[in-house]
């Protein structure tokens, strides 16, 4: 059945409304009022019932109050609109960063970062969760490719030269400290591990002198 100029005049009308009302959830969230956000996300998922973005909206809210059930819920909604949508993995993330549920964070926030490599919030909770699980594998691909996406970000370049130590990469951690503190002079962790950094080069060079 062929669509009627009314018809699509409606529809634009009904995606319009839908983008205005979930530009507002969006507002409201991010000046923390999430009552009001809820009110503006649930509209929007009336009119629109199978976009994700009004639940990943809701996932948000209800992360910031601690509703962690209601999030869960409101991101696996979303995922299960759009099985590409990588912020509703990053929420799924968060929230099983939350509950120490570091394995499902790890998980959730490899997923994201397979579908979105330029997620900030997915990228810092993988090493996050690295962090708490001990295991570092691939996450030192993801820094360096957000690296180059976004050179100079303070954020991404201290974990990366972390990882870069402690995995014996010596050089490369020094020379992505030294950048960092080109543009962050007092970046005290940065000034700290460098001094480690130095020492470690220094011992292997002496090490090397003696055999």
């Amino acid at each position: 059945m062929d669509m009627t100029q009314n018809d699509i005049d409606q529809q634009n009308d009904s995606t319009q409304h839908y983008e205005v009302l979930q530009e507002l959830g969006d507002c409201y969230a991010s000046v923390g009022d999430y009552a009001q956000a809820q009110k503006y996300y649930e509209r929007a998922a009336i009119i629109a019932p199978d976009e994700a973005g009004p639940y990943v909206g809701l996932g948000v809210v209800a992360l910031h109050q601690n509703l962690l059930d209601d999030a869960e819920t409101a991101f696996k909604v979303a995922c299960r609109l759009d099985r590409n949508c990588s912020k509703a993995y990053a929420g799924l993330g968060m929230t099983a960063q939350q509950r120490t549920d570091y394995k499902r964070a790890f998980e959730m926030f490899l997923k994201c970062l397979d579908l979105d490599t330029d997620n900030l919030i997915a990228l810092l909770g993988l090493f996050q969760a690295s962090c708490q699980m001990g295991s570092f594998e691939k996450v030192t691909y993801y820094l360096e490719v957000y690296l180059n996406m976004h050179p100079g970000d303070v954020s991404v370049m201290f974990p990366l030269a972390a990882l870069y130590l402690k995995d014996g990469r010596l050089e490369e951690s020094k020379r992505v400290l030294l950048d960092l503190l080109t543009l962050d002079s007092c970046h005290k962790d940065a000034i700290n591990l460098l001094e480690e950094v130095e020492h470690s080069l220094n011992q292997s060079e002496k090490a090397g002198v003696k055999s």
